[in-house]
């Protein structure tokens, strides 16, 4: 099929992704951009749609984009070609690879979440209201190198599609299953589903390391600036501290997160 090739800066589908960066016009259209070679490739190799791709030669930066291209023509996406200023206009990474798609939207329930992988016990990572785009993706990539069966996402401040969500999770955000959910009902869920949740938190007096996190279990985390709201430190199971040595009171909630989970891989010999 013929590549339709844009070089215009006020050509409409031009103008329609550099709307996508924000959120307001990423929902009312239902779809999100996925930028970057690596991105792209997960996306399809997960069975992502993927309903348009922009291309641009003079950005690519290895010899596997034909490959790719054709990979996302044949799953149905509609390929266009920009010129390679066209393209540095709608890129969001200030150095693009010349790759950059457009996929619809989704939203998963609690009723979503995947059973445990077989012989496993459930092993859940719920975070509250977390506010940086660049941690969000973090931790996605943290809960997918520990394995957990889902990513519940309780409150949330930042955008799940967020372009900067999906670039920090370097596209482990179509692998590892996401729900989007309110705090009550996910505790409420949890509750009937038997998994413990333990809650990480400055103001606690076990040390991470001290409680057991085997069996069913559910690691909870809080917001970058105010940490667990007073309902998630009311109504979790156990409330845990990683010690901190130097003057500092907390980490970044992505670092805290990797800590706490691979402790819990530890234990349960993931």
């Amino acid at each position: 099929m013929p590549v339709e090739k844009i070089s215009s800066l006020q050509n409409p589908r031009v103008k329609q992704l550099v709307k996508l960066r924000d959120r307001r016009p990423r929902d009312e259209a239902g779809v999100f951009m996925v930028e970057g070679y690596r991105q792209i490739r997960r996306a399809l190799e997960k069975n992502i749609e993927i309903t348009e791709l922009y291309i641009s030669p003079e950005w690519y930066l290895g010899e596997n984009e034909p490959a790719l291209i054709a990979q996302a023509e044949a799953a149905g996406a509609k390929v266009f070609e920009l010129t390679k200023d066209a393209f540095a206009k709608v890129a969001y990474r200030e150095r693009p690879d010349g790759l950059l798609a457009v996929a619809p939207q989704w939203r998963r329930t609690l009723a979503d979440v995947p059973a445990p992988k077989a012989g496993k016990e459930r092993f859940l990572l719920v975070v509250e209201a977390i506010e940086k785009p660049g941690n969000l993706g973090t931790i996605l990539r943290s809960a997918d190198a520990a394995g957990v069966d889902a990513l519940i996402v309780c409150d949330p401040v930042t955008d799940l599609f967020n372009p900067n969500v999906v670039r920090a999770s370097t596209g482990v955000l179509f692998s590892v299953p996401v729900v989007i959910a309110g705090s009550e009902e996910v505790r409420e869920w949890l509750r009937g589903q038997g998994v413990k949740s333990v809650a990480t938190t400055p103001s606690a007096t076990d040390f991470y390391t001290d409680v057991d996190l085997k069996g069913p279990l559910a690691i909870v985390m809080g917001s970058e600036q105010y940490g667990l709201s007073e309902y998630w430190l009311k109504e979790a199971d156990r409330r845990v501290v990683i010690p901190m040595a130097g003057q500092a009171d907390s980490l970044n909630v992505a670092m805290a997160t990797i800590i706490t989970l691979f402790e819990a891989v530890r234990q349960r010999g993931v």
